[in-house]
């Protein structure tokens, strides 16, 4: 599809021409291994001559569809699914680092990633360093010759902060460094990551493209000229020198997008995260109505925080979209309309009042997810961070008191009104 089309459209037609049968929903491929023409043509698959379907572990047309019309939705030069957000956060990682080699993230990030860089990266050989989101002066002092990739979240899991994305990729530019960064919350109707200068994006898709909690999934996605980053750089000697477990290949050599071909030639064929076909079909029909839905949750979610922070019994809310809050000008740099998604975080009196409101709530469920279509409330604390210790929780902006809101496609007036008698009873 023309790359001029605007994003809803993108979203509901990108990647995808008809079938044989003229299908207008993306079909079900339900398969795992595909024929070739001829041999000619399976060797040439192989060989990275062409790309095509060879078994469902690499890629399947369905998931292709999805791939394809992720990419074109945010802007980038191509992108690979994953079985889960976390799989696609550990490929787009690993995709830059070996042994020995070091990562610097930002500290407000989601508990898992957090968990991921910092610990199980390191049984890989691979150690970590984590920079100030609101002081960048602390990323490039920790920036060295053994620095691959600088990871962050556009719009922060729980603490609702936003990255000063052009900075901290002038900082990655001067040193030759992949940026990768999560848009989950955000989404790419709200911030276009690509158009500030980052080099990767990834997605758990199980959250807002979904929308109805029904799917796993997560995407990494390149942006277009990455080779050249790539290319002779040597902080990256597994896309430049040859690859003894793939022929000798060099991915350097190739004329496709390297950063998400490596994906599927080493991550998805040696480690096997892949998403399923069917998880692709249901995780299409959510992005469909994704721009529809974000900004309802977006308008919802002022509404609510609007309600908490006149609150007397709420110490401090958290949410971009108000306009004393310490983000409003980055929101304004970099968002949409100045619409900050659905996802709220705020202090209640002290965690017993906290732990009350979660378990007072009648129509916000307690779920660890974020991103649905029904409306969610966590305790951070003990549950979607309880792996970070007490300094680690510190850092990252998250208190015994701290309470997060996924907001949903509810009536606003329905919420506050929960939220009002969980907070006061």
């Amino acid at each position: 599809m023309a790359e001029n089309h605007l994003q809803n459209t993108l979203a509901l037609h990108a990647g995808y021409e008809f079938d044989t049968q003229r299908t207008i929903s993306v079909p079900i491929y339900q398969n795992t291994a595909f024929s070739f023409e001829n041999l000619e043509q399976a060797g040439n698959r192989f060989a990275l001559k062409e790309l095509g379907n060879i078994y469902a572990r690499l890629t399947s047309p369905t998931v292709d569809v999805l791939q394809r019309r992720l990419a074109a939705v945010e802007g980038g030069e191509f992108a690979v699914c994953a079985s889960s957000g976390s799989a696609a956060s550990f490929y787009a990682l690993v995709n830059c680092a070996q042994n020995g080699d070091n990562i610097l993230f930002s500290n407000k990030i989601y508990g898992g990633t957090n968990t991921l860089i910092q610990h199980t990266l390191k049984r890989f050989g691979i150690s970590s360093k984590e920079f100030d989101i609101d002081d960048l002066s602390t990323l490039e002092k920790s920036i060295n010759e053994k620095t691959k990739a600088i990871f962050f979240e556009s719009l922060s899991n729980p603490q609702i902060s936003i990255a000063d994305t052009e900075k901290i990729v002038q900082i990655a530019k001067k040193h030759g460094i992949i940026t990768i960064c999560d848009n989950t919350v955000a989404t790419a109707f709200l911030h276009k990551a690509f158009d500030f200068g980052v080099d990767v994006v990834v997605h758990s898709l199980s959250k807002y493209v979904n929308g109805q909690g029904s799917a796993l999934g997560g995407v990494v996605i390149e942006r277009k000229g990455l080779n050249e980053l790539i290319k002779n750089n040597p902080k990256y000697p597994a896309f430049n020198t040859p690859d003894a477990s793939y022929h000798g290949l060099v991915y350097a050599d190739l004329n496709l997008p390297i950063f998400c071909i490596r994906i599927i030639t080493e991550w998805l064929r040696n480690i096997g995260a892949t998403l399923s076909a069917q998880n692709a079909w249901i995780l299409i029909q959510g992005l469909e109505t994704l721009g529809l839905r974000i900004k309802k949750h977006s308008s919802n979610a002022l509404e609510v925080a609007k309600f908490l922070e006149s609150h007397p019994d709420i110490k401090e809310v958290n949410y971009p979209g108000l306009q004393n809050n310490a983000y409003y000008p980055l929101l304004k740099k970099y968002f949409v309309s100045t619409q900050a998604s659905g996802l709220i975080s705020f202090e209640a009196k002290n965690e017993a009042h906290a732990r009350a409101i979660c378990n007072r709530t009648k129509i916000f469920e307690i779920v660890a997810n974020l991103g649905d279509s029904k409306s969610l409330i966590i305790h951070p604390a003990s549950t979607t961070h309880s792996q970070l210790n007490e300094n680690e929780l510190k850092t990252a902006g998250i208190s015994p008191t701290t309470v997060r809101l996924s907001i949903g496609l509810e009536d606003a007036k329905d919420l506050i009104d929960d939220l009002k008698q969980a907070i006061e009873n």
